[in-house]
């Protein structure tokens, strides 16, 4: 046998042994406490469904949205030194507008009041 095969053998053996040891090990005996809601100490007030408001979600995805516009955004300083630097900024712009269109968009929709 070969090296790459006796690894191959070894990492396959020992990530089956794991994954049974993983399924087998823990005790699945849930009682009243693992099974109620843990609110901070104090007994539950009402039901731990209940849905989110969408509000939450679209400033989450706004903060992704951003967030990752900077990450675009960060080498940019570097962009300068490429052949073309005027193409570079020229596309940094239109990222940049396109996201604030959005933005102002959403605001204008009113997608931004958290009153109704």
């Amino acid at each position: 046998m070969n090296l790459v095969t006796t690894i191959i053998l070894i990492t396959t053996g020992l990530s089956i042994i794991l994954a049974v040891i993983s399924f087998w090990l823990p005790q699945m005996k849930p009682d009243h406490e693992k099974l109620s809601p843990y609110e901070c100490g104090f007994d539950p007030l009402g039901s731990a469904r209940l849905p989110f408001s969408i509000r939450f979600f679209l400033v989450a995805i706004l903060f992704l949205l951003f967030d990752l516009e900077i990450a675009l955004l960060l080498p940019l300083p570097w962009g300068d030194q490429l052949s073309s630097p005027m193409l570079t900024f020229c596309w940094a712009s239109v990222v940049l507008i396109l996201l604030t269109t959005g933005l102002i968009y959403e605001w204008l929709q009113g997608g931004l009041e958290w009153a109704e």
